[in-house]
């Protein structure tokens, strides 16, 4: 059964698969060690977890018989991660959690609800209590910073306005200059040009983009900022959103200096 955002099952689960990166660690930060007994090859943190749990293959390409073998009460997947078939196969079998999160709001959604339907209603709600706090405390730049942010190479893609990724720019004091996308459109270097961008950010997930690749951007785009960015620090919702503000005024440092010296 899939079921819908807010609904609660009659029981607090006691055997959960997580299918999500982002969550499988809130998972941990809800000390829901025991409970959660399968994770992806992709969900690296917690440390402890990626080496004891029992990986179900990977977030596009889950293995269905080794979580029927676990036989969970509960899957955590989530609409972008997950591939549809995939999780309307397991849906046959078990209950299944499917998360949306486009923006900010939706992330603090969804923790709200993984904390109401594993029975950690408390820990969610003091958890974006802190989130908000900490988002609170981040001064704005004068002025927007003109950002793409890049997510693949060969061909380049970015995010559009429609993506948590650009909500998180937005809380950053950064304007992505292809907020008027949708989703993730392949784009130029001429684009970023005609633009006028003044950093771009090359993320490291799901490219993994190294500093040769901003070497030989820089050489296209001699009078822009170009970074490498922690891709988990832009596109993990959940309990790593706690870290991101200061990530953020970091960056925005980081760019200040260079372009006041």
């Amino acid at each position: 059964m899939i079921l819908q955002a807010s609904q609660q099952l009659n029981f607090i689960p006691q055997r959960i698969v997580s299918l999500v990166p982002s969550q499988t660690e809130l998972l941990h930060y809800f000390n829901l060690e025991l409970e959660t007994v399968g994770i992806t090859k992709f969900c690296l943190h917690p440390k402890e977890w990626y080496r004891t749990k029992v990986r179900v293959g990977g977030t596009k390409t889950v293995n269905l018989s080794t979580i029927k073998k676990l036989n969970p009460d509960l899957i955590i997947a989530n609409k972008e991660e997950n591939v549809k078939e995939q999780i309307e196969e397991l849906a046959n079998h078990f209950n299944v959690l499917v998360t949306d999160v486009n923006n900010f709001e939706d992330a603090l959604l969804m923790i709200k609800n993984i904390g109401a339907l594993t029975g950690k209603s408390t820990q969610a709600i003091s958890l974006i209590e802190k989130i908000n706090t900490e988002f609170e405390k981040i001064i704005l730049p004068h002025a927007p910073i003109k950002t793409a942010y890049l997510i693949w190479n060969k061909p380049y893609m970015t995010i559009g306005g429609d993506t948590f990724i650009n909500d998180i720019l937005l809380k950053g004091g950064f304007q992505n200059i292809f907020a008027n996308e949708t989703r993730y459109p392949e784009i130029t270097v001429d684009q970023l040009k005609t633009k006028n961008c003044e950093l771009v950010l090359l993320s490291s997930e799901p490219y993994p983009f190294k500093q040769k690749h901003v070497d030989e951007l820089q050489l296209q785009l001699p009078g822009v900022k170009i970074m490498l960015a922690d891709g988990e620090m832009f596109s993990w919702y959940g309990s790593r959103m706690l870290y991101v503000p200061e990530y953020l005024k970091s960056v925005s440092r980081e760019w200040s200096m260079e372009n006041t010296e």
